[in-house]
């Protein structure tokens, strides 16, 4: 069997991101949506996501780029916010962030998703911070205490045609960087597991963030393998609001947003027989076996 979850990342962010994530699920193939407590637009986002029950909703706990929404009671160099993800990576390899810190940051985030009344599904972190595995035990622990039973699995496979990857530079080099972090792989399912949280096989689709196209996306569903997996995505609309935002990916998100709506992509899938599924299904006993 082969399973899929597709996950909008970024919900809350603008207004147009929302309209976009809302537009690829009712008229797309995205089954889910990770929620972002300090975007701009998290208002928004919590009204359209108690109004859509079919859509999964997590948190999209956000360590990098961002305001706390808790006031720091530490020294700066202890704290879990930094404008680079570089920069948050060396505090974390060099044990000088705060793990009290960073639990109760994710803690917060998660308890306002639910304090608009929004079952949380699962969590993952912007950027896909919780690779490290500083952040990685912070935000089970607050998972776990805050009920929330599934957390994306960081690690990417991309299981496209070598000649594929080669006839596109920019796509090797990051698959290349990707893969470095597998080192992780084996830390991170085995933390998991003791949490008694539960996790797809790896996430699609990270190494084509900012480059997704039919042809891409045809040929990861077409080469991926037996097991539950996550393609990660980010739809949007570059408007105004956008454009005010830190985020490097602008055109891209309208593009994606094309591709997850389109007829081809619902009939890729169907050819394929793959299950769409959400990360609530992933988290329910008949898969329990796929973690």
């Amino acid at each position: 069997m082969r399973r899929l979850i597709i996950n909008a990342d970024d919900f809350g962010l603008t207004p147009g991101v929302n309209r976009a994530i809302v537009e690829g699920h009712a008229h797309g193939v995205i089954t889910s949506a990770s929620l972002m407590a300090n975007g701009p637009a998290f208002e928004e986002a919590a009204q359209l996501a108690r109004s859509l029950p079919r859509l999964s909703v997590g948190c999209h706990v956000v360590l990098v780029d961002a305001s706390p929404l808790l006031a720091n009671s530490t020294s700066k160099s202890n704290t879990p916010f930094s404008n680079t993800l570089g920069v948050f990576a060396y505090r974390a390899m060099t044990k000088r962030l705060d793990q009290r810190q960073l639990e109760a940051q994710a803690t917060a985030q998660i308890r306002k998703l639910q304090s608009a009344g929004i079952s949380v599904s699962h969590c993952d972190t912007h950027k896909h911070a919780h690779i490290l595995p500083a952040v990685l035990q912070a935000l089970l622990r607050a998972a776990k205490n805050c009920g929330v039973r599934a957390l994306r699995n960081p690690f990417a496979l991309l299981p496209l045609p070598s000649a594929l990857l080669f006839a596109r530079p920019g796509l090797w080099k990051r698959y290349m960087q990707v893969n470095w972090l597998r080192r992780f792989a084996d830390q991170f399912r085995n933390a998991v597991k003791d949490a008694s949280l539960f996790t797809p096989d790896g996430t699609l689709g990270i190494v084509v963030t900012g480059a997704l196209d039919q042809k891409l996306f045809q040929a990861i569903v077409e080469n991926m393998p037996e097991g539950t997996w996550e393609f990660v995505c980010h739809p949007g609309y570059n408007d105004a609001d956008l454009r005010a935002t830190r985020t490097r990916l602008r055109e891209s998100r309208e593009k994606e947003l094309r591709v997850l709506t389109s007829d081809e992509a619902r009939q890729i899938l169907l050819r394929q027989e793959v299950e769409l599924v959400t990360f609530r299904d992933l988290a329910r006993s008949s898969y329990h076996g796929q973690t």
